[in-house]
């Protein structure tokens, strides 16, 4: 490097006394120019390469001293460029830091592994492990490998998340919720219903215009006397913080043994499987009917909720219904050997096979 920089010095004065006319406002243009290179180069900081800092060392040999101010970097850097230059230190240039090496894939799948499968295990605890299975790995290592893979501090790892403490309960949990209707005159009914989260049946509480603290109480009494007959005792029973679900109310299921789990406020995926029921119930029965009244209203999302619990197939079960959770036929029925039922006036059709 310091000898390309003694040539390149050689090489410019040459080109210099050999044309005439030429100043230090010439030799500033270069300058210039090549530093509007390096700018295009790439967005943000510009970055030198080692070929830049020569070529613009060898220039300021040339400009004098107070025209040094066209330069992206102060006088005292293109000073210390000369002398690396000149005692040849300037070889380090074009040289990275070797750093710490990489650590191998095979040694980050196990970081990871150790840290799913023991959620109350630090850094050092993981590092110890390692150590035994003849990895030595610091431990600021292991906690960029669990930052990159999605995974805190040992406390934030610890316990279940929502998602898997409902999928391990979901035989033991029920979820509440209401939804409004509007009938042909303008009142606006509220419905209140319970689902199961590991069978998805639902069970219609009822339809009222004012659902006061008596009328939430008797349709409490109600779903208690008809979850008797499970074979699971129900645990928990999710549900907003609406007003609606009263003190009295919740009490009367904690007679039961039945804890209340309130959702977050303003977070219905909490309760994503009631939400879902709702938008279904809408989509498929209540956004193609027009409600009189109470118990017009009742009587149709009784209609809907037999279909729903007794002959739809839900997604989240596999395709497979509420109320009989078997696997579906492997021999196929004939054509002729298929009946459809109507529901609700043509609105909703069932198939099964003719007898």
């Amino acid at each position: 490097m310091s000898l390309a920089y003694l040539i390149c010095r050689v090489l410019l004065r040459a080109v210099v006394s050999g044309i005439r006319r030429v100043d230090a406002k010439d030799i500033e243009i270069l300058v210039l120019r090549h530093q509007l290179e390096v700018l295009h180069r790439k967005r943000g900081k510009p970055r030198l390469r080692p070929q830049d800092r020569l070529i613009l060392t060898a220039l300021s040999r040339l400009l004098p001293r107070n025209r040094w101010r066209c330069f992206l970097v102060r006088p005292e850097t293109v000073l210390a460029w000369h002398r690396q230059l000149v005692t040849g230190k300037a070889r380090r240039w074009g040289r990275k830091s070797p750093g710490r090496p990489k650590t191998p894939a095979e040694t980050r799948e196990l970081v990871v592994r150790l840290a799913k499968e023991n959620p109350r295990w630090g850094y050092m605890r993981i590092r110890g492990e390692l150590k035994k299975l003849g990895h030595d790995v610091p431990p600021t290592t292991i906690r960029d490998i669990l930052r990159r893979s999605g995974l805190g501090p040992a406390p934030r790892r610890e316990g279940m998340s929502w998602s898997q403490f409902l999928h391990r309960q979901a035989s033991s949990i029920l979820a509440a919720d209401f939804f409004t209707v509007c009938t042909l005159s303008g009142r606006v009914l509220y419905v209140l219903f319970f689902i199961e989260l590991s069978t998805r049946k639902v069970h219609l509480a009822g339809c009222t215009r004012n659902p006061n603290d008596a009328w939430m109480i008797q349709q409490a009494r109600n779903l208690v006397m008809s979850l008797d007959e499970r074979a699971e005792p129900v645990r928990f029973l999710i549900h907003d913080r609406d007003a609606k679900f009263t003190a009295r109310f919740d009490d009367l299921f904690r007679t039961e043994d039945v804890e209340i789990l309130f959702t977050p406020i303003r977070s219905p995926k909490a309760n994503a499987v009631a939400e879902r029921w709702v938008k279904t119930v809408r989509t498929e029965c209540l956004d193609w009917s027009l409600i009189i009244g109470r118990r017009h209203l009742y009587e149709v999302l009784r209609t809907y909720v037999n279909h729903y619990n007794g002959a739809r197939p839900h997604r989240g079960l596999d395709l497979t219904i509420p109320d009989s959770p078997s696997p579906a036929v492997n021999e196929p029925a004939p054509l002729s050997r298929i009946a459809r039922r109507d529901r609700l006036g043509g609105l909703i059709h069932e198939y099964e096979r003719a007898a």
